[in-house]
């Protein structure tokens, strides 16, 4: 009897230590990561764009609150963008009215943003299932732009933001049809990465969120669980598909519980060029 008492009090000491542990891991610093895109049609003579490349708030969990949010949003103003994407799912939760209650928590953090060519942001599900309209409020109350399978011209990139696939929001085609007359390099931003197969050819670079990069990775095991209709193949990071790249980050916040291991909160800063 002793022996097992031993084990078990050893099992509960593990399984404590790696729930502290996810725990900790989900309020982390993001990880900042790089990557270099090269796009056609980008106008002769003028310089790279730096894009800062977030997602996955989830603002009102124990993984993000209005401080976390500013440090955040301190760390992306020390890289100096030109221009912060927001893929999406500002609100945690599924509660029909909770982005009118923790949205505002958005605002103060994000008008501290100041890059030249402004702020772009698609909404997720859960911007959809939280209410899409008071996510929409709080974020132009930060001076954020939110694109709804709509277009907008920043510098040298055009814009297109395709609304959540995930809740059968998006339109590819009226999306491309207001991209098109835009001159300047071609740039789709959105929450889930699944619509990747599904874009023409004269798109080259697609930047999502959605996965939480697993939110929980195992050793030996890989992601409990998977989003993505495709399984890992846009789970995380730079995906190179036979002529676009897709770039998905981890986001910053989580969904369920308020735990990440082995898929850290992470933010890109991209180097956009011709």
């Amino acid at each position: 009897m002793r022996k097992l008492l031993k084990v078990v009090l050893i099992l509960l000491l593990i399984v404590a230590g790696f729930y502290l542990y996810a725990r900790a891991e989900a309020r982390f610093d993001p990880v900042v990561r790089t990557a270099t895109i090269k796009l056609p049609r980008w106008p002769k003579g003028i310089k790279p764009v730096r894009a800062v490349l977030i997602s996955d708030v989830h603002i009102g969990s124990h993984a993000m609150d209005e401080e976390r949010l500013t440090r955040i949003v301190d760390q992306i103003n020390a890289l100096n963008p030109d221009i912060v994407l927001m893929a999406g799912d500002f609100i945690y939760g599924h509660d029909p009215h909770g982005a009118k209650k923790l949205g505002p928590g958005l605002v103060a953090p994000f008008k501290k943003l100041h890059p030249p060519l402004g702020v772009v942001a698609v909404l997720g599900n859960h911007d959809h299932w939280t209410g899409a309209d008071d996510v929409t409020s709080a974020l132009a109350q930060a001076r954020i732009t939110v694109l709804v399978n709509d277009v907008t011209a920043r510098g040298p990139i055009a814009i297109g933001g395709v609304d959540d696939d995930y809740t059968h929001h998006a339109d590819i085609a009226a999306t491309m049809a207001k991209l098109r007359p835009f001159e300047g390099a071609r740039i789709i931003l959105t929450h889930s990465p699944d619509i990747a197969p599904r874009l023409p050819g004269d798109v080259h670079l697609l930047l999502a969120g959605h996965t939480h990069c697993g939110q929980g990775v195992l050793p030996f095991y890989g992601p409990v669980a998977s989003v993505s209709h495709f399984g890992d193949h846009y789970r995380c990071g730079l995906v190179l598909d036979p002529g676009l790249a897709v770039i998905v980050t981890a986001g910053l916040g989580t969904s369920g519980p308020p735990l990440r291991f082995g898929a850290p909160p992470d933010l890109w800063l991209i180097t956009i060029e011709g």
